[in-house]
């Protein structure tokens, strides 16, 4: 089955949001509608838009937004059986009604896409060099866009295959594939989402770079409006499938005109975010793409709603220089009346448990040390190593009761795996793990989809938590439906499947598991990087009630400080198997002592700030260096930085819950 194009509409004249000169792209109109299960899913209403040449624009928007489907109608890449009406041309050729063999040449000679999982994107059978190679026609010509991209070595990373690069260089290898053609227009789509903060800059910064040598355009999606700010020109907000707004970077962050933009920021977790109440959350969901609402489709969720905005959906129309809006208010009254009124809700937390101090520490990590056996491969011969990969070097922690500890850093830096050893499916190497006796810790992942058996239903996935207790069959039901409540879902969801299910509801499915018999700490992995913020401001909110209410400890592994900082207690910064600073979250974001943990902070994407990405790569943990391991990477290392290792230690200095492991910076 073919593509579905609508004749009607055919090259009709395309209508700019807002209108630019001599565009590389430009997108007229355009609906698509995707047949699922016998149902229309009209996952694009009308969206009208332009990219001018050698620009940078950033398109926002929660998931189900239509933003992925945009791009892949950029690309030429709708899946077949989509139904397409409207106009979508790209560099001077017709993405939707051009054949086959046209659409080859266009996408190999003017166009690049860099996705979210470079994984999905590279063949794991093939060489990195070889990949690259076929794009840019030579082995010459893909070691010169290795080095273009900043690759260390690349020579030796042409002959390693994708699963022996880390995040960051796996996307760095996707965008020297990108770029191979010259294009005029690289569709990136949530490029950075899966990484850590210091690559994360290092790639945008690079995306910005690239831009300004060759002249290409881009397409930046992404769900964080912090990381369009770092280098969009332009932002675009898409909600349901329209338009909501349009305007230069600064103009669209200083002042939303509709309602959803001051949503998503105020949505937005920053380092000053108050750490003592619920975080800022957009108010109920994306509606259905089956049954599109008849007017404003965020009216339900919008605190400015009139009866006119249920009537019919407003068109964009200009609201300043180069900026639309498809709200019906004026620019002025959205942002004088949301100034009293708000799309987002936020209210204060309960106190913690007065008993906390009295009960025994959930956990406590007694120079925990695992290492993992590898085999020795001729790209490693030569390597001085001893088969052995570090992933933690005596590592001391304590948690207490009702306490929440969040574990950050770089990936490879151990925190997984750190989980993994609190939670018995890892055993250490060397070292003692102690937890509070009768409850055992339960973990939530990243990845809640592959975490939820697909052929379950979601009744059945909490049920089989119970079938270790005396509870009998309807009380176990009743305690299902319970759990599905405290979680925020309504007891019907239970006869679903994770597959039926939204990204946020399935991670509040996994806490709902989790939680059905209160473990004594609840180990999170990630839980709310792949959400957009409003979701995962929600997660993180369920997650700060669920500690409260079940008097819980919490060990959150996350590579967002700004995460860390409102989701816990004291923070463990992580460096290459080691603890390299712990203590209270304020004071390791506000004043950090350790020159690693301040090129975290400086790395962070933040509204009218640059992230300072931080130099280098981390070290094999395959041989981790002598004496500091972050000292190769340190602007403030001397000489016995390479001799000797300090260590934070379980007991710590008395009185200082502040501790460092830094020669330079010994005290805190």
């Amino acid at each position: 089955m073919g593509i579905a194009v609508s004749d009607a509409d055919a090259y009709t004249q395309t209508t700019d949001t807002p209108p630019v000169a001599d565009p590389v792209a430009a997108v007229g109109d355009l609906r698509v509608t995707f047949r699922r299960n016998g149902r229309d899913v009209h996952a694009l209403r009308g969206v009208s838009l332009s990219i001018a040449k050698g620009e940078i624009l950033g398109l926002v928007g929660e998931s189900g937004s239509g933003k992925s489907v945009l791009g892949f109608g950029l690309l030429g890449l709708l899946p077949a059986g989509t139904r397409i009406d409207g106009t979508v041309r790209v560099a001077g050729s017709d993405m939707v009604r051009g054949d086959a063999k046209a659409l080859r040449k266009v996408r190999r000679l003017d166009l690049g896409a860099v996705f979210q999982d470079p994984m999905t994107s590279l063949n794991p059978t093939m060489r990195i060099g070889r990949q690259v190679a076929e794009a840019a026609g030579s082995d010459e010509e893909a070691l010169r866009l290795l080095t273009a991209v900043g690759i260390p070595e690349p020579e030796r990373r042409m002959r390693a295959y994708p699963h022996e690069l880390s995040g960051g260089l796996r996307q760095r290898v996707m965008i020297a594939i990108a770029i191979a053609g010259d294009p005029e227009l690289i569709i990136a789509d949530e490029p950075t989402t899966a990484l850590d903060v210091t690559v994360q800059a290092q790639v945008l910064r690079l995306l910005a770079r690239l831009r300004d040598e060759i002249g290409c355009s881009i397409v930046l999606i992404t769900h964080d409006l912090g990381v369009a700010a770092q280098i969009a020109d332009r932002i675009a907000v898409l909600y349901a499938g329209r338009i909501a707004e349009v305007g230069p970077t600064a103009a669209v962050l200083e002042t939303p005109s509709h309602p959803y933009t001051h949503g998503l920021l105020r949505s937005r977790l920053t380092l000053t975010t108050a750490r003592d109440r619920r975080l800022a959350a957009l108010a109920g969901s994306v509606p259905s793409p089956v049954t599109p609402l008849p007017g404003c489709a965020f009216a339900p969720r919008c605190a400015l709603t009139t009866e006119a905005c249920t009537k019919a959906p407003p068109d964009p129309i200009a609201v300043g220089a180069n900026r639309v809006s498809a709200c019906l208010l004026p620019l002025d009254e959205v942002a004088r009346d949301l100034g009293t009124k708000s799309t987002t809700t936020d209210e204060p937390f309960p106190a913690p448990p007065v008993e906390r101090a009295a009960a025994p520490a959930s956990v406590v990590l007694r120079d925990v040390t695992k290492t993992f056996s590898v085999t020795r491969r001729w790209l490693d011969r030569g390597a001085d190593h001893d088969g052995k990969l570090h992933a933690l070097r005596g590592v001391s922690l304590r948690v207490e009761h009702g306490e929440s500890v969040a574990i950050v850093g770089e990936s490879g830096s151990g925190k997984s795996t750190l989980l993994r050893v609190i939670a018995g499916l890892e055993k250490p190497t060397a070292g003692t793990v102690e937890l509070a006796g009768g409850r055992r810790p339960q973990m939530v992942f990243q990845d809640a989809g592959a975490s939820l058996t697909p052929w379950l239903s979601v009744g059945e996935l909490i049920a089989e938590r119970l079938r270790g207790t005396t509870k009998s069959r309807s009380a176990r039901r009743a305690a299902v439906a319970e759990v599905l409540e405290r979680v925020g879902l309504p007891a019907e969801v239970a006869k679903s499947r994770a597959a039926q299910l939204s990204g946020g509801q399935r991670q509040r499915v996994s806490l709902a598991r989790a939680t059905v018999v209160p473990p004594s700490v609840l180990l999170c992995d990630e839980p709310t990087s792949a959400l957009d913020v409003s979701l995962a401001a929600s997660v993180l909110n369920l997650i700060g009630d669920l500690r409260r209410s079940l008097n819980m400890s919490v060990v959150f592994v996350t590579h967002d400080l700004s995460v860390a900082r409102v989701v816990a207690d004291r923070i463990a910064v992580m460096y290459l198997g080691r603890i390299v600073e712990v203590g209270p979250a304020e004071q390791v974001i506000g004043a950090p002592a350790h020159p690693y943990t301040q090129a975290l902070v400086d790395s962070i994407p933040d509204l009218g700030r640059e992230s300072q990405p931080l130099a280098g790569e981390p070290a094999s943990p395959l041989s981790p260096p002598p004496g500091c391991a972050f000292h190769p990477r340190c602007p403030i290392a001397v000489d016995a930085c390479g001799d000797r290792q300090l260590d934070v230690r379980l007991e710590g200095e008395p009185g200082n819950p502040h501790q460092v492991a830094c020669i330079e910076r010994k005290a805190c």
